[in-house]
């Protein structure tokens, strides 16, 4: 024993000694340091994130005094760089995220202030004359829809938007002419139910203070101006629908124009429901084919000279040709945020193609999100840019993948059958990356996402870019002629096996996936974990799935509600006991139940709470008892505008958890739990209820600040 106590001793002598806490801290940085380095060119593709950080920070803080502190927390954070060893890229990262995301909440709080107008304080029926500034047709709805300016009623918002049906507007009614009209006028609507689409919020920042629906006559007081002829946009889009009847005609307008006006309720949802409806919307895949076939007409046209082939850049003049298109092309279907964003990538590519570089890049879309983001922040929180940059991120994300990019690479030896299958293979795992990329935000904005898109679109996108596209551009130029009747024909076959196949799809057993709303915090999660993954490219990009992963199952996780009440009180859905829903009101509108049915996560019919076996109603009043968990739960709700007696009212309201009402009720009506009446739904906007967490949500925070909602109380 004692002879081994010398070679212990030893042993102890030279283990090292555990690193003190600043030697570790000074490891970790210095690897963080070496993996940045590895990143170095991914660093700046961070920009754009930092910028929409800021932005989403005004959005999500209820007020200017957290907007403050926002700013002054992003400096700080900023303020921090100067502590950090100096020339490490950690500093530098550190200093630029602080400023853009303090820039970026200083941005749009800017941009609402300059953009703020009036609004309407409380609905009024009222007549008025106003200068006409847009005209949108609807002719699927039979109406226009109108941008006007009141004339000499400084009462009224300086900008209104009115729904006229056709058969009341007046001929020649045109952008710059004066009408005069009585119309009922609204202020523009927040989220009926807490979830919902949020129209006061975008019409903020589109300058209308009042919404309506105008009545009988319509009268042209003054005639617009020679030169406020109807737009190329309009005109254009009327020629086509002139052409083509029906659906297909809607679709081709929509296509050559962006005017969707004519697309019916039923085709509209058959391609959201099919995975289509990116087809609706002129994006890259609309831009691309038009500047690709500029390219190639100008520059065929001009290798036909071979003293221009030789002596002449034709490349050059065709991608400057196909960059005046594209410019064009965006300007004539209204430049709307996915055109324009495909615009600028698409010059941008054109810009990398002239100088000989790699154009097609994560950085080209960074730039291009950077540029919207600064000109049109509010388009951060929309599920136009949402859908539109994610989809192209996780297209260039995965193409730049070195698998990926083997697969892509032309072999000369393939014949056509491999090369053809190869290309259908590419299509569809691109697809399949796209719809997982943008299932999230789809349930996020709209509670619902399609299944079969993938499947879908390696018809859809060949059949829309090679054959519609071109057949409808050939119709309109023979149409100089007058010779364009047989390429019509034609694109209206290419569009109708369009219409087809989305109706299809649509119609097949689980094609759509339906969510309740989820926690904003879920959705946060898992658009910050697919950022960390795509934006990367080391092995530390799939720490992002931890972040992603989480967040997906707080979304599927997060419970539907029981209860639904929009926000004039009117109406509501309960959950029955075998999952359905059922109205307060069965003869609600379609836009009603769509409404609550995409906000509880429910595809089928909706029943009435009258014809339930535990409900009571009478034509004022309606009771119902739920079962949840351990106990039972009583909802009272009026359904007239009758007044109620006293008494029977207060006895109802005593014995009940939660009563509904869309007016104001006594105070000597007191539930045991909820009073959900006039008053209360003014201030806080639609309700949603869960009975088992006992969790109760809101459309509005009555201590939010935001100007869309200050303004209106």
């Amino acid at each position: 024993m004692t002879g081994d106590a010398p070679s212990m001793a030893l042993e102890l002598r030279q283990t090292p000694p555990l690193p003190s806490p600043a030697r570790y801290l000074d490891a970790c940085w210095h690897r963080l340091e070496a993996w940045l380095e590895k990143e170095r060119d991914q660093v700046a593709l961070w920009l754009p994130v930092g910028l929409g950080l800021g932005i989403i920070a005004w959005f999500s803080l209820p007020g200017s005094s957290a907007w403050a502190a926002w700013i002054c927390a992003s400096l700080g954070v900023a303020s921090l760089s100067l502590l950090m060893p100096a020339g490490g890229r950690m500093r530098r990262i550190v200093l630029a995220g602080g400023l853009l995301a303090a820039f970026g909440c200083l941005l749009i709080w800017g941009k609402s202030a300059m953009v703020a107008a009036p609004v309407l304080e409380r609905p009024l029926f009222t007549s008025f004359s106003a200068t006409v500034l847009r005209i949108e047709p609807m002719s699927a709805r039979s109406m226009v829809r109108v941008e006007l300016q009141p004339v000499g009623r400084p009462d009224l918002p300086p900008k209104i938007r009115v729904n006229i049906m056709e058969k009341d507007a007046p001929e020649g009614l045109a952008e710059g002419s004066r009408v005069a009209l009585q119309a009922r006028l609204m202020p523009p609507a927040g989220p009926a139910v807490p979830g919902a689409y949020d129209f006061a919020k975008r019409a903020w920042f589109q300058g209308i203070g009042a919404t309506g629906r105008a009545t009988p006559p319509v009268r042209l007081v003054v005639s617009a101006p020679d030169g406020n002829a109807p737009s190329l946009r309009h005109r254009l889009s009327a020629h086509v629908q002139r052409q083509l009847e029906g659906g297909e005609g809607a679709l081709a307008a929509a296509l050559a124009t962006g005017d969707r006006g004519g697309i019916s309720e039923e085709d509209e949802e058959a391609m959201r429901r099919s995975g289509l409806a990116h087809l609706l919307s002129i994006s890259g895949l609309h831009v691309t084919a038009l500047i690709g076939g500029v390219m190639l007409i100008v520059f065929r046209l001009l290798a036909l000279s071979p003293r221009l082939a030789l002596r002449w850049p034709l490349l050059l003049i065709a991608a400057g040709a196909g960059a005046l298109a594209g410019i064009g092309y965006t300007l004539l279907t209204g430049a709307e945020v996915p055109t324009v964003r495909s615009c600028i990538a698409a010059l941008l590519v054109l810009g990398g193609l002239a100088l000989g570089r790699e154009a097609i890049t994560l950085r080209l879309v960074a730039a291009g999100a950077a540029f919207v983001l600064i000109f049109w922040p509010e388009v951060v929180v929309s599920p136009s840019f949402q859908l539109s940059f994610a989809a192209v991120t996780a297209i260039v994300a995965l193409h730049e993948l070195p698998a990926f990019a083997w697969m892509t690479r032309r072999q000369e030896q393939d014949g056509m059958i491999i090369r053809a299958g190869r290309a259908l293979v590419i299509l569809f795992l691109t697809g399949v990356a796209v719809e997982v990329t943008l299932a999230p935000i789809a349930l996020y904005h709209f509670h619902q996402t399609g299944l079969y898109g993938a499947s879908a679109n390696i018809i859809a996108i060949p059949l829309t870019t090679f054959v519609i596209m071109p057949l409808e551009a050939l119709a309109l130029f023979l149409d100089l002629a007058g010779l364009g009747a047989p390429a019509w024909w034609l694109a209206g076959k290419a569009l109708g096996l369009l219409l087809g196949l989305a109706h299809f799809v649509s119609a097949q057993r689980h094609a759509v996936a339906m969510l309740p709303v989820f926690p904003g915090w879920a959705f946060a999660l898992v658009v910050g974990g697919g950022l960390w993954i795509s934006l990367w490219r080391t092995c530390a990009r799939y720490y992002g799935l931890t972040p992603m992963i989480g967040g997906l199952a707080a979304m599927l996780l997060s419970p539907a509600p029981d209860l639904l009440v929009t926000g004039d009180g009117r109406h509501l859905v309960v959950r029955t006991s075998d999952g359905g829903l059922a109205l307060l009101r069965g003869k609600a509108g379609d836009y009603v139940r769509d409404v609550l049915s995409e906000n509880a996560g429910y595809q089928g019919d909706l029943g009435e709470i009258s014809k339930l076996p535990n409900a009571r109603c009478s034509p004022d009043l309606c009771s119902i008892t739920l079962s949840r968990g351990d106990r039972d739960w009583r909802i009272m709700a009026t359904r007239s505008r009758y007044m109620v007696p006293w008494r029977q009212l207060a006895g109802q309201c005593r014995t009940a958890d939660i009563v509904i009402s869309d007016r104001r009720l006594p105070k000597g009506c007191v539930p045991r739990w909820l009073k959900l009446d006039r008053p209360f739904l003014r201030r806080h906007g639609g309700v949603s209820v869960s009975f088992e967490a006992q969790v109760v949500r809101t459309a509005i925070d009555p201590l939010d600040g935001h100007p869309w909602l200050s303004r209106g109380r």
